[in-house]
């Protein structure tokens, strides 16, 4: 639980529900938030089994890496609940439509 416990992880954790994969750009453009924070936090979630990366170039992208029916995964479905109401209809910097 402790690795949900940083704001930024949660928003992190919500926009990988959104989208399949992103990129560290597209986290650090939709958070308002630097590469190294970005970076920063995509790490520990990675050390915990919440993401996995991929290698693109120089890019590096990000989904999530939960086994269906786990324990990640029923806290991911609530998260997604508690989160989608509150940003439905609300378009992000990107032009995404959340929810």
């Amino acid at each position: 639980m402790k690795s949900l416990a940083d704001e930024t992880r949660l928003k992190i954790l919500w926009l990988l529900l959104q989208k399949e994969e992103l990129c560290v750009c597209d986290i650090m453009g939709v958070l308002s938030i630097t590469q190294s924070k970005a970076s920063r936090h995509l790490r520990y979630l990675y050390h915990l089994g919440w993401v996995t990366d991929r290698r693109e170039g120089v890019w590096m992208n990000y989904r999530l890496s939960v086994a269906p029916g786990s324990l990640k995964d029923k806290q991911l479905k609530l998260l997604g609940e508690i989160l989608g109401p509150a940003r439905r209809g609300r378009r992000s910097r990107t032009g995404w439509r959340s929810g």
